[in-house]
């Protein structure tokens, strides 16, 4: 998933001007604001809704508040300075450092592991098979991103195929009139596709690539800095999130909880929770060392740059060292 962000929404994020954050402090010393965490419409980060609807952050002694938005309009709120953190993809934590908004990835919530997908129409079975073929996705994206990293893995490039931009949600129609191939897409709208257009399938999903799409939380490095044991509080209250999630016991509990927050019964998310791998602080942690693979943050987020680069979405490459804390796994 990278979102359902147009690259023109790209762009503009780009020129936007950070608005630097205000604190307001007591004369003690202590914060009298909430930390503000923007989240948004994905399986890693409603997962948060469960802390708090069970009111964890107040049992830790944690005034956090979670504001929701549009995918876009979250990565906005951060680069204008109106939360203190955001949930984005790491690929999207360098499009809003890129554009002035500096920050810091923190920690990570979960991998895509099979919501998003290439799907393709009745007869072509691998990836192998369209080449000379149209592919519709949105370009700049990670469905466009996950494309490559498939073909590439095929022996082929993005030569060997005519991609065709076409907006996420408009993606299923689009395999249905016949003219494509196959597309790009992600959940909820990969479900819809193969609903509508009989016989297609999957030929490469992000299980395929795990750790190539990493969700993370990143945040403003002066909030970080200022207010780092109270972020750091963040980390055992996640940990208590996934056990929650994963636990056969409690799972149903927090499937009601997540999907009352997208309007949908429990039966109809569990589907977009199997697409995500959600992870513990030590998975998170492992992820956290640098390695020139998909198992690092480093080495995956090394990869969203280049595509970045390559896609035009920014021009300098970004300096990864720099876009990663791992400050809340010490």
């Amino acid at each position: 998933m990278l979102s359902n962000i147009k690259v023109s929404s790209f762009k503009k994020l780009i020129v936007a001007t950070s608005v630097p954050l205000t604190m307001a402090f007591s004369s003690i010393g202590h914060a009298t604001e909430p930390l503000k965490i923007a989240y948004s419409d994905w399986p890693g980060f409603v997962a948060w809704q469960v802390a708090i609807d069970k009111g964890w952050f107040k049992e830790a002694g944690l005034d956090v508040k979670f504001e929701w938005f549009d995918y876009g309009a979250s990565m906005e709120a951060f680069t204008a300075g109106k939360v203190d953190a955001v949930l984005v993809t790491n690929g999207d934590a360098l499009v809003v450092g890129s554009g002035g908004a500096k920050n810091s990835i923190v920690l990570i919530t979960d991998y895509s592991n099979g919501n998003d997908m290439i799907i393709a129409k009745p007869g072509i079975k691998t990836l192998k098979d369209l080449k000379g073929k149209k592919i519709g996705t949105e370009l700049g994206i990670v469905d466009h991103l996950l494309l490559l990293y498939g073909l590439e893995k095929a022996g082929m490039k993005e030569a060997d195929v005519t991609l065709v931009n076409t907006k996420i949600n408009d993606t299923p129609q689009a395999l249905a009139a016949g003219d494509l191939s196959a597309i790009g897409v992600f959940e909820p709208s990969a479900s819809q596709a193969l609903k509508l257009v009989a016989g297609s399938k999957p030929i490469f999903t992000s299980a395929q690539a795990p750790g190539l799409i990493y969700d993370v939380l990143t945040v403003n490095p002066s909030s970080l800095s200022s207010r780092k044991a109270e972020w750091k509080k963040l980390t055992p209250i996640w940990d208590k999130v996934v056990a929650y999630i994963n636990d056969p016991k409690t799972q149903p509990d927090a499937l009601k909880i997540m999907s009352a927050r997208d309007g949908l019964t429990p039966q109809e998310y569990i589907k977009f929770l199997k697409g995500t791998k959600l992870h513990t602080v030590k998975e998170g942690k492992a992820a956290f060392v640098k390695a020139d693979s998909l198992k690092s943050i480093y080495g995956s987020t090394k990869i969203s740059d280049n595509f970045n680069v390559k896609n035009a979405i920014y021009k300098t490459p970004q300096d990864i060292d720099k876009a990663i804390d791992p400050v809340l796994y010490k």
